[in-house]
């Protein structure tokens, strides 16, 4: 039987549409009860950062090895007892020091590295680690991906072999629903010149801040590339390397980005929907990097998401980290705070 020019536009139209719905419902937003988010863990002058997407977690780098205890506490607090995976961006101290917390309290099922040996102290902690749960570092390649709950995880770099250290990190972007999170490790601008000569997406709605703000990451051209509305920095307060660079502050301001900083506004958590984000920081910026007991206002738990008045008990007990500054009690209930039973704010 012969199709007519009419019936074969038809069809033509009909498998178009249907295609643009397959589309259109993978780039869609999430099932009803998924949930998504990305906690930047304040850990000073280095990196660290939990995704958790419908009960499943990866952790991105762990900070120094001084920062284990702190990396341990924050897993147990978000009952992330179990990392679906686990990457060690590259073999820097500062990104890997503290991933021996990670595993010394949660189980992993796949530990990513761009490498598989190392000769400092930190690294060979790490591999022993994982070696008592009986589990190997897996390097990755670009075009890799997984999945991660309701998101979807893509390997982008490195593309190239590297002697700097801080170029071989891993790359790799979180896709949920119509929103995206870049992760670039300590890539510097080289790297990242590549990546776009390899024709990588790296478009973004959230990217952390490569190398802590330094003025050898994060070039214009790569910018222009990821276009990120909004952009975060891990970074310590006052530390010696003069991180974040003004000459980056200043191109994240070209491209029209709100910065978000660890050392001024600590653990900074991002929840998606699908469609679009919203930011929760310990502290708001303007508030001293080691906060006291205000003489007003209520204090919050940034761990138990509930809030205080200064003279509770609760507040003595509380780690400095963990406490968020609210000037009024409706601004601790706007931000989801419930109130404490044993001080009755």
């Amino acid at each position: 039987m012969h199709l007519t020019r009419k019936r074969i536009l038809f069809f033509s139209l009909l498998m178009l549409a249907l295609c643009a719905c397959q589309v259109q419902d993978k780039a869609g937003t999430p099932a009803e009860g998924s949930s998504f988010a990305v906690h930047y863990i304040d850990v000073g002058q280095a990196d660290a950062a939990l995704v958790a997407c419908d009960g499943q977690y990866m952790l991105i780098d762990g900070g120094n090895a001084a920062d284990s205890d702190l990396i341990y506490s924050y897993l147990q607090a978000q009952g992330a007892s179990h990392l679906n995976y686990m990457v060690a961006s590259h073999a820097h101290e500062d990104h890997i020091g503290g991933l021996s917390g990670a595993l010394n309290y949660a189980l992993v099922d796949t530990a990513l590295c761009p490498v598989t040996e190392g000769s400092t102290k930190v690294f060979q902690n790490m591999v022993r680690y994982l070696d008592q749960q009986g589990k190997t570092i897996t390097v990755p390649s670009p075009g890799d991906s997984f999945s991660l709950g309701s998101a979807s995880v893509e390997i982008l770099g490195p593309v190239g072999e590297y002697d700097d250290t801080n170029n071989t990190s891993i790359v790799l972007r979180i896709d949920y629903g119509q929103t995206s999170f870049l992760f670039t490790g300590d890539m510097e601008a080289d790297a990242e010149l590549d990546l776009i000569d390899a024709g990588a997406d790296l478009s973004a709605t959230v990217l952390k801040v490569g190398h802590h703000g330094s003025g050898t990451s994060s070039s214009y051209v790569f910018l222009r590339e990821v276009m990120p509305e909004y952009a975060v920095i891990s970074v310590g307060a006052d530390n010696s390397y003069g991180h974040p660079s003004d000459t980056v502050l200043s191109r994240l301001r070209d491209a029209d980005a709100q910065v978000y900083r660890t050392d001024m506004q600590g653990t900074i958590v991002v929840e998606s929907d699908g469609t679009t984000v919203s930011f929760r920081t310990q502290r708001t910026a303007d508030t001293p990097t080691n906060p006291t007991q205000p003489a007003d206002g209520y204090v919050g738990n940034f761990n138990t998401q509930k809030f205080h008045l200064p003279s509770c008990s609760s507040v003595q007990d509380m780690k400095t980290e963990h406490r968020i500054i609210f000037e009024t009690r409706a601004k601790a209930v706007a931000s989801g705070y419930t109130s404490c039973s044993r001080c009755r704010p």
